[in-house]
């Protein structure tokens, strides 16, 4: 047989298709788009011999000779045809031969026949590539204009069919007593042991998922829609080959309880007692398992995440590891920022590869597509294109299952958080692995330790390491808190405080008796004493915070100076709180979220947060909003970088209180405060430098910093008060009225819900 191409050659004309594609060199033209991913295609299959490229498996393959034929009848029908003027067929008879499912374009040969296609021979079907190729170029050689959006499309679609080729190259070999291998054979090595398998908590919420931004992406991973997630967590890495030997020793494949019952009576009709392509060495060759790969036989890397495998298989293994699999919602949600880089096409290596060390979720983009147990549907508001095309994707929403995040055989660039790829629950030939994920629990008394690892370990790992802002406060950062409103630099607390001071009469006005005040994190509730003062008329407090302790405080302090009113707390992280107290329901409700503290929070995190808040205090509520408003830059660093150095410090204890609670070992001197105005989303944030290369052991690991790489540890939203309105109102908000203070500007809003 003879050898392909040399993996490393294939793997730069991978990255160049990647990079052509996606934007990372200077845009080229439609027509180095289009000839990149052609010649991507052909460089797949020149070690194939035409024999090899004949041949069909079994029927949920298609013959190589058959795919590079049918991504050409793509362009050709969909593109040339309608729009390249004095365009000539190649074939008539190609349009019955090579249609893959388009039941508006008329009858096809049966997918599982096409095996039978020996003619046209392979030669025919180079020529055809070649006269489709020079069409293209002409009808491409201006631009790609009008037609941008289904070059695109086609794009992906031809990318789509080199990773098919792949796939269905390993299931034909896999036939073979020859077991002959697609890619030379890699030396038998075995990876590094893998790190514990861990899992990363998400705290869940109202989450959205879907496409976002004008980058391509099909018409299935739109729109954009808002999602509930519970609380969850999911593993860090793949379940490796190691874990899975072990599910079978203990009887995985014999035990029912394990499995769905379609499940079990597919492995039971079809024998499986391993994922596909293992096979067990007798004794005489010193037994254990090897696995069929594109590289030929090679004996199991127990590193290695295990691979094609069924969804009843993970399904199984999931009910024998005390988990669950994730849901595609679950998975985006986890995904989401994190870059899409992993083990590709490009890498030239074409089999999955252990987790690298590390912590946060890993392996999440290459290596293997990742099952989740979410069936296949559509998206709300999901509407088909019109004609042909639209038959793409959504007349398959029905009967399989969503993988998310790509192989080690899918092109580079081809993936992406909100691509949602599907299979059969029975399929196995694709390359797809197992991600676990668990429910959490959650109680008012939740371990907040817990959390602060999860959080920091999580942040840490991300290529921008964040920490959440609300770590901030222990005992000494809100005493450092409450030391930087009285710096002279620091202006929104005595600013909002004379506001409210100056408007709690209207304010009072808008309150109905007996109405209940639902304040969003209690703190030192000074601002709501001039609420209270004003609006007697008040029947219960409930206050919403994470600390028991600043609750019980806030509590103790308003039930003894207002004896008259009804104070109900709720112990909870205010973002996700659901209910309010029982003493607080069946009345007229306003919130209060004074402190634009809803500056810390991203866009999209503002609005989920309003729509979380909309949802607790319930229909006819009114939200009452403190906004700091957009002034001039230096007015703003400065009141986040004060000349004592309060904020500074205030920043660095949360270094501190990782070092303590953590088993930390940040050097406080190597780290430096920075305040920064980010004009283009209208924010200060503020970080902490590293001021030399250095690592950082937490919690048992261990983190690398850069000189000049940051932590960013919290950002502060600027508004308009028209901006904020349009923000609230994606959120199902109303703008009832607003009041803006004297220089510098704050502002506090009520909204209607």
């Amino acid at each position: 047989m003879a050898e392909p191409d040399d993996p490393q050659a294939l793997a730069h004309a991978q990255t160049s298709t990647h990079g052509l594609w996606w934007g990372a060199r200077p845009t080229p033209t439609a027509v180095h788009r289009y000839r990149a991913v052609r010649q991507t295609t052909e460089a797949l299959t020149r070690g194939l011999t035409p024999e090899d490229q004949l041949a069909q498996s079994m029927p949920d393959t298609s013959p190589t000779k058959w795919h590079l034929a049918h991504s050409t009848w793509f362009w050709e029908t969909f593109l040339l045809v309608p729009n390249l003027e004095g365009y000539k067929v190649f074939d008539p008879r190609f349009h019955y031969l090579f249609n893959s499912y388009y039941e508006a374009l008329g009858p096809r040969q049966p997918r599982p026949e096409r095996g039978l296609l020996t003619r046209p021979s392979l030669d025919d079907v180079v020529a055809y590539r070649a006269h489709v190729d020079e069409a293209m170029a002409r009808l491409l050689a201006g631009g790609a204009g009008e037609f941008a959006e289904l070059l695109d499309l086609g794009l992906a679609h031809e990318e789509q069919h080199q990773e098919l080729i792949l796939m269905d190259i390993l299931h034909l070999f896999a036939q073979s007593p020859l077991q002959p291998s697609y890619a030379p054979p890699r030396p038998a090595t075995t990876s590094h042991e893998p790190d514990p398998l861990r899992f990363v908590a998400f705290e869940g919420g109202l989450a959205q998922i879907g496409h976002t931004g004008e980058a391509f992406a099909f018409d299935n991973e739109s729109p954009r829609h808002k999602v509930w997630l519970e609380p969850f967590e999911i593993a860090d890495r793949l379940v490796t080959n190691a874990e899975w030997l072990a599910f079978m020793a203990d009887g995985g494949y014999r035990r029912p309880e394990l499995w769905l019952a379609e499940g079990w009576a597919r492995a039971q009709a079809e024998g499986w007692d391993a994922p596909l392509y293992w096979q067990e060495r007798p004794e005489p060759e010193g037994g254990g398992w090897s696995s069929m790969t594109l590289h030929g036989l090679r004996p199991l890397d127990p590193a290695a995440p295990v691979g094609h495998v069924s969804f009843y298989e993970a399904e199984a293994y999931a009910a024998w590891a005390g988990a669950r699999l994730p849901t595609e919602a679950e998975w985006e949600h986890a995904a989401q920022g994190l870059p899409v880089a992993g083990n590709f096409t490009a890498s030239g290596r074409l089999a999955p590869a252990a987790a690298p060390p590390g912590a946060g979720p890993r392996q999440m983009f290459g290596d293997l597509w990742e099952w989740t147990r979410s069936a296949y549907a559509p998206y709300p508001g999901f509407k088909p294109a019109g004609g042909a095309v639209g038959e793409y994707n959504g007349k398959f929403m029905a009967g399989q299952f969503v993988l998310r995040g790509g192989a080690c055989v899918t092109p580079a660039g081809h993936a992406r958080a909100s691509y949602r790829n599907f299979f059969y629950p029975q399929q196995r030939w694709m390359f797809s692995g197992v991600r676990l994920a668990r429910d959490v629990a959650r109680s008012a008394d939740a371990d907040v330790t817990s959390d602060f690892e999860t959080d920091v370990l999580a942040g840490l790992a991300r290529p921008q390491k964040a920490v959440p802002p609300k770590y901030f406060y222990d005992a000494e950062g809100s005493r450092l808190f409450e030391a930087i409103t009285e710096v002279a630099e620091y202006y929104p607390t005595r600013t909002e405080i004379a506001l409210l001071q100056r408007i709690a009469p209207e304010i009072a006005g808008l309150i109905s008796p007996g109405a209940t005040l639902v304040e969003f994190g209690s703190g030192a509730s000074v601002k709501t004493r001039i609420l209270l003062d004003a609006a007697p008329q008040v029947g219960v407090y409930a206050p919403i915070d994470i600390s028991r302790a600043a609750l019980d405080e806030a509590a103790a302090a308003i039930g003894r100076d207002y004896p008259k009113l009804t104070v109900a707390p709720l112990l909870e992280d205010f973002t996700r709180a659901l209910t309010l107290p029982e003493a607080a329901q069946g009345r007229p409700v306003t919130g209060f979220f004074p402190g634009s503290t809803i500056g810390n929070f991203t866009p999209q995190e503002a609005e989920a947060f309003l729509a979380g808040a909309r949802t607790l205090l319930g229909p006819g509520a009114r939200f009452l909003v403190g906004i700091d408003v957009v002034k001039a830059e230096e007015t703003l660093v400065a009141a986040y970088d004060d000349a004592l150095g309060v904020t500074a410090a205030f920043n660095k204890n949360l270094l501190v209180r990782i070092n303590r609670e953590l088993g930390a070992d940040f050097d406080l001197a190597a780290f430096r405060h920075r305040a920064i105005w980010n004009a283009a989303d209208s924010r200060v944030e503020m970080h902490l430098e590293s001021l030399k290369d250095q690592q950082v052991r937490v919690a048992g690991h261990s983190f690398r910093f850069r000189k000049g790489e940051t932590l960013h540890t919290e950002n502060s939203c600027k508004f308009t008060v028209a901006g904020f309105a349009d923000l609230a109102r994606k959120a199902g908000w109303t703008l009832e009225t607003s009041w803006l203070s004297e220089e510098p500007a704050f502002a506090v809003v009520s909204l209607l819900a």
